[in-house]
């Protein structure tokens, strides 16, 4: 299906592995041009001659997005580059700390400003480029796990408490951006294994365990891929998705327990 995407340019933020590259990967699919971003040089100089491969303009941007410095370095080489940001993607994330008693406050700051300030950051970077033109789609990626608790393995109430934070940002953002032609949405994903991500480790480490979770928790009986949660994405920032809003779209397979 071809989303009307050929020529659009997406800055995708921590795409040097994970949902960040399946979601640039898929962009360019789509003919996106596509600004990779992301702290280690090595893994998003592999991410990016991926998507190179594609037959797209790419460029890379070594930097940590959750800083102010490191974000304007990304937004600022993708403008040069591209001349405009069509398709904003939030994807830098993480968890910190432990249980509730046992996280520092430290550990807080640093979950708030891996994720929802990285895309609160972002976005006042790009609004004014894409208010002008009077056009953009920003999509930032949550997870299942800030519309519900965490189950067996993702207890973290840092990341709970983040991710919920930032859908709730997504929805305002949408509300107030919706007048200059900018769609604000979300996707929420639910476990998605990819080499060198935590599930991969964790099957490693406790197979019975993983094999237990999958029976219990995920109805189609296995993880979540990448590129499935990047179709999605792409779908949201193409204009098939004209009429889609403020939302939060789970790309879990069912995990989710929850009803809204």
């Amino acid at each position: 299906m071809d989303l009307g995407l050929r020529g659009k340019a997406a800055l995708v933020t921590g795409s040097s592995r994970g949902i960040g590259r399946g979601v640039a990967l898929e962009l360019a699919r789509e003919g996106c041009r596509v600004a990779l971003c992301a702290r280690g040089k090595d893994a998003l100089d592999s991410a990016v001659a991926e998507v190179r491969a594609l037959g797209v303009e790419t460029i890379a941007v070594p930097a940590d997005v959750t800083t102010v410095d490191g974000i304007r370095e990304a937004v600022e080489a993708a403008l040069t580059a591209f001349g405009a940001v069509d398709v904003l993607v939030n994807n830098v994330g993480g968890s910190t700390g432990s249980s509730f008693l046992e996280t520092s406050e430290e550990d807080w700051q640093r979950a708030v400003d891996l994720n929802l300030m990285a895309a609160v950051r972002a976005s006042r970077l790009v609004v004014p480029s894409m208010r002008a033109r009077g056009r953009g789609a920003i999509i930032n990626i949550v997870s299942i796990y800030g519309r519900e608790w965490g189950g067996s393995y993702v207890r973290r109430p840092t990341y709970i408490a983040a991710k919920a934070a930032e859908i709730g940002m997504s929805k305002a953002l949408a509300m107030e951006l919706a007048p200059f032609g900018i769609r604000v949405n979300a996707v929420a994903p639910g476990s998605i294994v990819f080499p060198g991500g935590g599930w991969e480790r964790r099957t490693r480490e406790d197979p019975d365990g993983i094999a237990r979770f999958l029976e219990a928790d995920l109805p189609l009986g296995r993880f979540g891929r990448p590129e499935e949660v990047g179709r999605v994405v792409a779908f949201l920032a193409s204009d098939a998705a004209s009429l889609v809003l403020g939302a939060c779209l789970n790309v879990d397979g069912g995990q989710s327990r929850a009803l809204f």
